[in-house]
């Protein structure tokens, strides 16, 4: 996984990997989610690869957008 690299020290994202269908998400409780085109939909896992590439605002867009709409809970 690549570090979440952001200016904001609060931030729930720590680390994230992307797919071509896909990112996983790995927050500082260290838990890992798994949004997919299917279960998020393409528009969003778009966006949360700009973002996540960015370093800027992922965390707010999960929360406010895709919260509970990953497919899986890796850990």
């Amino acid at each position: 996984m690549r570090q979440y690299k952001t200016d904001n020290p609060d931030t729930g994202v720590i680390a994230y990997e992307t797919g071509k269908d896909s990112i996983n998400i790995q927050f500082r409780d260290g838990s890992v989610y798994v949004y997919t085109n299917k279960s998020a939909g393409i528009a969003a896992i778009s966006e949360m690869k700009i973002l996540a590439k960015k370093g800027e605002g992922l965390t707010t867009y999960i929360n406010q957008h895709v919260r509970d709409h990953y497919q899986s809970k890796l850990k």
